[in-house]
């Protein structure tokens, strides 16, 4: 994936989720790891690595948002964003 098209996925992760935080009922403190990151869509001088890095810790919450547990599908989802998340944390 070429940065612009990470950056633009970043950017409607971002839109979901403000959309979630806005929602009844989700503890926006599962975004804290994010916000923590500092890496913002608009961020364009930070490395792909840093965009990709943010993208997975993301995945991570939006999937913990939406899952019912962690075995449901976005569970499942949310515990290989962690795992892609450390994996790409560590290659920074």
């Amino acid at each position: 994936m070429h940065k612009d098209e990470l950056l633009e996925l970043h950017n409607q992760m971002v839109i979901i989720m403000e959309y979630f935080r806005e929602q009844d009922g989700i503890n926006s403190s599962l975004f804290d790891p994010y916000d923590e990151l500092s890496v913002s869509p608009d961020d364009v001088h930070k490395s792909k690595s840093e965009h990709k890095h943010a993208v997975f810790v993301l995945g991570n919450a939006l999937a913990t948002a939406m899952s019912e547990d962690e075995f449901s599908s976005a569970g499942r989802i949310g515990k290989r964003m962690q795992e892609l998340a450390d994996d790409a944390e560590r290659k920074l």
